[in-house]
């Protein structure tokens, strides 16, 4: 019950409306652009070059510059190597079923990698979910734009996340020092810890990408990274009833966010590009306090994004949805209980008395 009531339960606020408007017009103006333009082909590199606004929330601004901009640099890199993969698998002449198992290699090598990388620049959010989710989503488009114009296009988007970033300066009443953040000195316990990170990043994501590859192509579904995503929420957390409840979480919210997303199928795409812009907004609101809830504006604002470059069938990427989120947290959450339940297993081992002998 305990669990149940922590479920649901939302932490109180703290100013967070700020952090989620500068993402919200971090999406929204370069989407909006790009509609303009009438290139929404270019649209996923705009939507993950923004995911550098979401860093540094609420630090000030001379610090908050400089981790946005080394989390910009490592979201560049990782859109690069994505759109070099997807051309990997044609280059070296691959069918499509050794083309997405070289894609779940390269995404579980991105999820270690990046884990590592996050943990080492000290960025927040931790974990590398959200370089898994922009790897394999822009080396899975099957149409690729030139190379020069998506790059540009996630340049330009990094550039204005990190121009909102710090553009409250204008107003005296919001600004902060602006002080470089300490160089970052780190202790062999922080290193280990980050190089297990990594490790339980690149066996989850692996694993469930194994797994829904292979459900996937038996039972006739896609979208295998999605599964990739899910397994890796659960590993964020101080405590394993906190990672266990991310998991589940994870699973209800994405059920109500496919009830979200049914109501905005159909719209136009400036309509399109507004809903990105509250569901962004509404996402880094709750994010913080209540992830449940976050997942609910999450999982529309993702198929929208896959959508708007690779338009589907909405049926089929609401069924896709919800099997790759199950299975990715069951893994995640397998994952995160597999130690503990090896050490008890261990300790009954070597406790339990010897086959004959007298008990103490």
């Amino acid at each position: 019950m305990k669990l149940l009531a922590e479920m649901f339960s939302i932490a109180p606020g703290n100013k967070d409306h700020h952090p989620a408007l500068r993402c919200a017009v971090g999406v929204f103006v370069p989407l909006f652009s790009l509609v303009l333009l009438g290139r929404l082909d270019l649209a996923i590199f705009a939507s993950f070059g923004a995911f550098t606004g979401i860093y540094g929330r609420g630090e000030p601004h001379g610090t908050r510059f400089a981790l946005q901009l080394r989390a910009g640099s490592l979201m560049l890199l990782v859109i690069l190597l994505a759109a070099l993969a997807a051309r990997a698998g044609a280059a070296w002449g691959l069918d499509d079923a050794g083309a997405t198992w070289l894609l779940v290699l390269a995404t579980t090598l991105v999820a270690g990698g990046c884990s590592v990388a996050i943990s080492w620049f000290r960025l927040r959010p931790a974990g590398s979910l959200f370089h898994i989710f922009a790897f394999a989503a822009i080396a899975s488009i099957p149409n690729q734009p030139p190379l020069w114009e998506g790059m540009l296009v996630a340049a330009a988007t990094t550039a204005f996340s990190l121009l909102v970033g710090f553009s409250s300066r204008v107003l005296p009443s919001h600004r902060t020092a602006w002080v470089r953040p300490r160089p970052i000195r780190r202790t062999p316990e922080e290193k280990r810890a980050a190089w297990l990170e990594g490790i339980g990043y690149l066996v989850a994501a692996g694993l469930a990408g194994a797994l829904a590859t292979w459900a996937g192509n038996s039972l006739g579904f896609g979208h295998n990274y999605w599964a990739m995503v899910a397994a890796v929420v659960p590993l964020v957390g101080h405590t394993t009833r906190h990672r266990v409840r991310r998991g589940v979480q994870r699973i209800i919210g994405t059920v109500l966010g496919l009830v979200v997303m049914a109501l905005v199928l159909g719209l136009q795409p400036w309509q399109t590009v507004l809903v990105m812009a509250l569901c962004q907004f509404g996402a880094e609101m709750f994010i913080i306090r209540q992830y449940l809830l976050a997942q609910v504006f999450v999982t529309p604002l993702a198929l929208v994004s896959t959508l708007l470059v690779v338009p589907s069938s909405p049926g089929i990427l609401l069924r896709d949805r919800i099997i790759e989120t199950v299975i990715g947290a069951v893994v995640g959450i397998a994952v995160v209980l597999a130690p503990g339940a090896g050490r008890r297993f261990r300790k009954r081992t070597t406790t339990a008395p010897a086959k004959g002998a007298p008990p103490a």
